[in-house]
């Protein structure tokens, strides 16, 4: 059975969503991804959701909105209610569900991962638990050979037995080997789609195993919507995020999605660790992927070897600048409690693999309740931690929108929320 929409994802969709059903052309009208983002910060700014736009007083809301917005062009595009519960009838049927970032199940890997870049809208079939389980992220090229095939058949057949999560992206070749080796030896798989989503739903072999809980397919994109190169590159980010960690099996140099996503992991986001297969004819891709900071494969044999990938002892490779970063201040009471904050961080990082930037921000988030237990000024506070305004200010409004923060006026100052003491 598919859950509701909710009232937030409803609105969501009716700005940004194509709803294409039989025959109907997308809206020229639909909010890009930084639009949406934009007015989604904005109503933030309000103490406002989504919802409120299809509420009966969404009239001022919308007005109160066209500093960043065109009020009409929101308008017309609210008003496409009979459309959309037309494509809901049709998702409905077919066991398609859809989330949105302001309902509670959206994976909270995207959210802490991605932020405002996780897609505002997520379509899916499956059990959507899956997508909690990280695990392992298998890409590589589409047009390979058969030993190449046969060895990822083997890398997911491990994944399986290890009782790991395989991650990949369900296009012919690497990503749909990979997949097909974890659900033939009965591991469980999350794939996340460029396009077609409602077809492959559809597909007679993946149906059971949709139905059985042992895969989850997604998309941001339209469960109707053909190949597009664009949304083939912007979906590899999401492939990473899922995952605790990624292997790289064959990758064009210079070129190609796979390529393109490995090296935003490399170079930019740093979510998980990427490996790179060092068996065989590796390839110019992959050796300038290792250049960049990719490891070599381990090439386990079994399932206890293979898990040992997921809890590699990097804490070496972050002690100086995590004590860098940690060493906010020269007051006693505050040097105890990031004593502390450090060896918990390590512990973190050692008992699965989180990013860097994830557990940096645990750390800031609990030195910050123990410094702001007074009100002080961002500039303050800047000076106190020895870092940037622009980066303080970040973090202080992300505490605020997790609401460990209040943030107080005339003059503008904050202070930790009472509640927010007893939480973890």
């Amino acid at each position: 059975m598919t859950p509701l929409l909710s009232p937030n994802t409803q609105a969501i969709l009716l700005l940004t969503a194509p709803l294409i059903v039989g025959r109907n052309a997308a809206s020229p009208d639909l909010l890009t991804p930084s639009e949406y983002k934009r007015l989604a910060r904005h109503l933030r700014e309000m103490q406002r959701q989504p919802a409120d736009l299809i509420s009966l007083e969404a009239s001022e809301l919308l007005q109160a909105c066209h500093t960043i917005m065109d009020a009409n062009r929101l308008q017309r595009l609210l008003a496409r209610g009979f459309l959309l519960s037309q494509a809901i009838e049709h998702w409905q049927a077919r066991a398609i569900w859809v989330i949105s970032r302001a309902d509670s199940n959206y994976p909270r890997r995207l959210k802490a991962r991605l932020k405002e870049d996780a897609p505002a809208v997520l379509y899916g079939c499956g059990k959507i638990d899956i997508l909690e389980t990280g695990g392992l992220a298998v890409v590589g090229s589409r047009h390979v050979d058969e030993t190449l095939i046969n060895y990822t058949l083997e890398i997911g057949r491990l994944s399986a037995k290890a009782s790991k999560t395989l991650v990949s992206g369900g296009a012919k070749g690497i990503d749909q080997a990979a997949m097909r080796g974890a659900l033939e030896a009965h591991g469980q798989v999350s794939g996340v789609l460029a396009d077609s989503l409602e077809k492959t739903v559809m597909n007679r072999d993946h149906r059971d195993m949709l139905m059985n809980g042992s895969l989850v397919l997604i998309s941001p994109y339209d469960p109707s919507a053909g190949f597009n190169v664009g949304h083939a590159m912007q979906r590899n980010k999401l492939i990473y995020a899922l995952a605790d960690a990624a292997l790289v099996v064959s990758s064009d140099y210079n070129k190609g999605g796979t390529w393109a996503g490995a090296t935003e992991q490399l170079d930019k986001l740093r979510l998980v660790p990427v490996y790179v297969r060092s068996t065989g004819d590796i390839g110019k891709g992959l050796e300038a992927l290792q250049q960049k900071g990719a490891l070599p494969w381990p090439n386990p044999q079994d399932h206890n070897s293979f898990s040992t990938i997921f809890h590699r002892d990097i804490s070496n490779e972050l002690t100086v600048s995590m004590q860098t970063e940690l060493s906010l201040s020269q007051q006693k009471p505050v040097a105890v409690t990031q004593e502390n904050t450090f060896n918990q961080t390590l512990f973190e990082i050692q008992a699965a693999a989180i990013s860097p930037s994830e557990v940096l921000f645990t750390a800031v988030r609990n030195i910050l309740k123990q410094l702001l237990t007074t009100p002080m000024k961002d500039s303050d506070i800047a000076a106190k931690l020895q870092i940037s305004i622009s980066q303080t200010k970040e973090w202080l409004q992300r505490l605020v929108n997790e609401d460990v923060l209040e943030k107080q006026k005339k003059p503008v100052c904050y202070v930790v929320k009472r509640s927010s003491l007893f939480k973890d």
